[in-house]
């Protein structure tokens, strides 16, 4: 087994650009989108990226395309991205694998029954076509011999995509429209004339400017703080792995009450087992403690506080106010990693073998983890900045950023280009953790 996850790396460009009409800080599935959607309507873009094209939380993700399940404010702009996933490998004229496979939850559980089947009430004007399932549908559809399925949901039009190949194959896409993309190139800070974004400092020059997308990730909250503006944001560390090729079970990802599976184009599964994700104690933690409180006692079976090297390191320590013409953190953290936690796998593959004996011969293949960046409630920051005109910010996604990817992109990109929005950007609004409004404890999944 290899602890990494395939990544399918893409070419850059070289030197900087003197100015661009909107740079594009982070290259993960939000950004690239951005830039894409920003360059197709005519834009200059610039695409900055510390390290690499979905070097972080973009390859480390489930690669579902769902609209299940999620806050209701997002379904607009997911629904919006299912159609985007349907038309952009043909438009841009490459895989993303993309399929329209279909989401199947099952349970044993009366009481998660319910709770899809309230949200289904909830969702019913959207008409998503997802429905619930009996017993003895939920035992065909995920074809477990000894597991006795109460029922669950199946959500047809939803899907799954490959982490390792979308946002690169969207990154490529906007240079083939005139966008530039810089690799390992830090942004430093902004520069800002008149209290309004003027420019960009990286490591490898300036860049003139007057509109950012900060598509930032887990680094988002740090680099706005040194701005001078607050965004509460937290990192959840989590695990999961790919197995060698076995056979079908499914076209599309089940979840069960255990593990996670999702098929992949190989022939194997990426599986997520349920296993409790890792939150560390940090200064951003500490400092966010008030807000991300109803949200932690909601999901406190769902994660273990730990103290760890991220009180140090990374986007959630503390780094105060740094220089725009030294190295900084972005420099020195190419790439924010995280440590597997490899004690899942076999328990994992054990649940495997004994809900789905068809499946007991699959191995380990590959091993990673990440850091998934949060909300206090859970929904994305997509949104501009007040105080600091010329700003939006795209982050935030809190686990569920990859399918909600395409169409996020293009909010920001209409924001920072005052187009018409695709969907009302008012759910999602950076002031909404300030003023209190539309704010509550995220759901489970």
């Amino acid at each position: 087994m290899v602890a990494t996850r395939a990544l399918d790396l893409v070419e850059g460009d070289d030197p900087l650009p003197e100015s661009a009409d909107v740079v594009v800080i982070g290259a993960g599935i939000i950004g690239v989108s951005a830039a894409w959607h920003l360059a197709k309507a005519g834009h200059s873009v610039a695409l900055l990226e510390k390290g690499v094209v979905a070097g972080e939380q973009s390859s480390r993700n489930w690669g579902w395309c769902r609209t299940m399940n999620r806050d209701e404010r997002e379904i607009p702009l997911m629904q919006h991205s299912q159609s985007l996933w349907d038309t952009l490998p043909g438009e841009i004229g490459a895989e993303m694998g993309f399929r329209r496979a279909g989401l199947v939850y099952v349970t044993k559980d009366p009481a998660q029954l319910a709770s899809w089947e309230a949200w289904l009430d909830m969702a019913r004007p959207y008409q998503m076509g997802a429905r619930m399932i009996d017993a003895e549908e939920a035992r065909r559809l995920a074809p477990c011999p000894g597991e006795d399925w109460v029922g669950g949901v199946v959500s047809p039009r939803d899907g799954r995509a490959e982490p390792a190949l979308a946002a690169p194959a969207l990154a490529r896409a906007a240079r083939a429209r005139g966008a530039t993309l810089h690799q390992n190139c830090a942004v430093r800070g902004l520069d800002t004339t008149g209290g309004r974004i003027s420019g960009v400092f990286t490591e490898k020059g300036f860049i003139r400017t007057q509109a950012v997308v900060l598509a930032a990730g887990a680094w988002a909250s740090m680099f706005l703080r040194r701005h001078g503006v607050d965004m509460p944001q937290s990192s959840v560390h989590s695990t999961i792995f790919a197995t060698t090729p076995g056979p079908r079970v499914s076209e599309g990802p089940i979840y069960t009450p255990e593990v996670i599976l999702t098929p992949l184009l190989d022939g194997g599964y990426l599986v997520a087992a349920k296993a409790r994700g890792r939150l560390e104690l940090t200064p951003a933690g500490i400092r966010y403690a008030r807000q991300f409180l109803p949200s932690l006692r909601k999901n406190w079976k769902l994660v273990e506080l730990r103290f760890g090297r991220s009180f140090f390191e990374g986007p959630d320590a503390w780094h105060g106010k740094w220089s725009f013409d030294q190295p900084t953190v972005f420099e020195r953290m190419r790439v924010l990693e995280a440590k597997p936690k490899a004690s899942i796998v076999q328990p994992a593959l054990d649940a495997i073998a004994a809900a789905f004996p068809q499946l007991s011969g699959l191995k380990p293949a590959r091993l990673w983890a990440g850091w998934i960046d949060s909300t206090p409630d859970a929904v994305p920051v997509i949104s501009p900045v007040a105080s600091l005109p010329g700003m939006v910010v795209a982050a935030g996604f809190s686990g569920h950023g990859f399918g909600i990817g395409p169409g996020a992109g293009r909010l920001a990109a209409d924001l920072a280009t005052g187009a018409p929005p695709v969907v009302d950007p008012a759910a999602f609004a950076l002031s909404r953790f300030h003023d209190g409004s539309k704010l509550r404890a995220p759901a489970g999944i």
